[in-house]
């Protein structure tokens, strides 16, 4: 998604708006565990502070479908980013080839790392059926049990009788 940013640089405009959707390829959501991730919707602008440095102001909002952590079926799990800063300080990437992007910038790997940030580590659908909690030699455990049910909470009784003694 490269910005042209030869009229902001000139002092032509202002700013450069931003106003964008796009999809992610297969390809791109590999090991990320998003099965789907389409029609994300970037929106804000491009300016240039008081130093001429890059300031970036934008909004990415979407919906990207997440695989059930019971079930494994579909969920959807909505985002919304705001990504606000000096662009030297958000992408390391591009002070480091600032002398090849004078005129134009890729700001999807900045919208990438924000939104790769953003997926959770589990997602339980609300339709997911858990009323069968246990089967065959396995049992579903929860957080509370955990915690509370070591493995070792024998051994500390017996640790506790020794020093009673």
């Amino acid at each position: 998604m490269n910005i042209d940013l030869l009229r902001l640089r000139n002092g032509i405009d202002n700013n450069v708006v931003v106003d964008e959707t796009y999809s992610f390829s297969e390809e791109e959501l590999k090991g990320t565990g998003v099965s789907k991730l389409d029609n994300v919707h970037i929106q804000g602008e491009i300016t240039l502070n008081a130093v001429k440095e890059l300031y970036l102001n934008l909004n990415v909002n979407g919906v990207m479908i997440i695989p059930c952590a019971i079930t494994l079926k579909p969920v959807k799990y909505p985002f919304n980013i705001d990504i606000v800063g000096d662009l030297s300080e958000i992408d390391e990437e591009y002070t480091e080839n600032n002398k090849n992007l004078i005129n134009s910038i890729d700001i999807l790997p900045i919208i990438w790392e924000n939104i790769l940030m953003e997926i959770p580590m589990r997602v339980v659908s609300p339709y997911a059926d858990v009323t069968k909690l246990h089967g065959d030699g396995w049992r579903l455990i929860t957080d509370e049990e955990e915690h509370g049910n070591s493995a070792l909470a024998e051994l500390e009784d017996l640790l506790q009788d020794s020093e009673v003694r």
